[in-house]
């Protein structure tokens, strides 16, 4: 398992560790997806690999307005459909598509930045 220390993080939200089928927020451990800002954890979102992606499952995401979101794909990168790309860049998003084990690390740095950033992590 990867911990994950910070340093001057004030959100209410972090990741604290990270490893296939787990991770750590703040004190509390998941093993299904789940959507993550440094001030809301959406702790039942439906998709649980990243071939369950869709533009409907993202909707969660979208209505948080991050001006960065972070796609955590389990522990392959896997890339988005370009129409799902497409579209949340056409809403002001900024997309990175990554491994979930990369999004966390990233995802605890630009909250550390006080930067509005979701990551939509999918935990395989």
């Amino acid at each position: 398992m990867t911990n994950l220390d910070l340093d001057e993080n004030s959100a209410k939200y972090q990741v604290r560790a990270f490893k296939p089928g787990m991770i750590q927020i703040n004190e509390k451990i998941y093993t299904h997806s789940l959507i993550l800002t440094p001030d809301e954890l959406i702790e039942d979102w439906a998709p649980q690999s990243i071939t369950e992606l869709t533009a409907e499952t993202l909707t969660s995401v979208i209505r948080l307005q991050p001006d960065i979101l972070l796609i955590g794909t389990g522990s392959k990168l896997v890339f988005l459909a370009p129409q799902i790309y497409g579209d949340l860049i056409n809403l002001g998003i900024g997309v990175e598509v990554m491994t979930t084990s990369a999004a966390c690390r990233t995802y605890n740095a630009l909250s550390a930045e006080n930067r509005r950033v979701a990551a939509a992590l999918i935990i395989q």
